[in-house]
């Protein structure tokens, strides 16, 4: 009996993935402050099917949370985003990307300062890059200050450990999410978890 339960688990996850690979979809990476905050809010958007955090935007191999934000060579907390083109688009997400944090601070996202702690808008084709350049102006145009957001060719995304996907999900109670990732969801308007 249980060697039948497995087998029917293992099928149905074979099921799951194949129907969740099988969607179209498209990726976007975004930095802003602490990839917690940002990976909380994403989640929730229409449209997004999956939100990982990571590292990017450095040249260390292998970052982990411990050595990924020292140095020339610094790689900034991010989030990769899959999305459906059809349910959402890069420009949708920018425009949520924008209202979560003040874009015209280039040292990172209070509390959290720091080369790890950078904004920055990564693109993986020309059509993105064209899109985060466009929607960067719109937004300088509504600003009193310069934009202070890098807009960059995203080299390669490197996942975060483990413990750190769905965090605010999993530590609701935590000083920090309390403090910090609930205000961000709060300036775009989404649900504490």
């Amino acid at each position: 009996m249980k060697t039948a339960k497995l087998l029917a688990l293992g099928l149905c996850a074979i099921v799951i993935t194949s129907t969740f690979a099988g969607e179209k979809s498209e990726t976007a990476v975004l930095a802003a402050g602490c990839f917690w905050c940002l990976e909380a809010i994403f989640e929730q958007q229409p449209g997004v099917i999956n939100v990982d955090p990571g590292y990017a935007g450095g040249t260390m191999l292998n970052p982990t949370y411990e050595n990924h934000g020292h140095g020339a060579d610094s790689h900034a907390e991010s989030i990769e985003i899959t999305f459906d083109p059809e349910k959402t688009s890069f420009e949708k997400l920018l425009d949520v990307y924008w209202r979560s944090f003040d874009p015209t601070e280039g040292r990172g996202v209070a509390p959290d300062f720091g080369p790890s702690y950078r904004p920055i808008v990564f693109y993986l084709t020309p059509g993105q890059k064209k899109t985060a350049e466009a929607s960067k102006a719109a937004l300088q145009k509504t600003l009193d200050k310069p934009v202070a957001v890098e807009i960059k060719a995203l080299d390669k995304f490197w996942p975060a450990e483990e413990y750190h996907h769905d965090y605010a999900e999993k530590n609701p109670n935590s000083p920090y999410v309390r403090s910090v990732t609930y205000e961000r969801m709060d300036r775009v308007g989404a649900e504490h978890p």
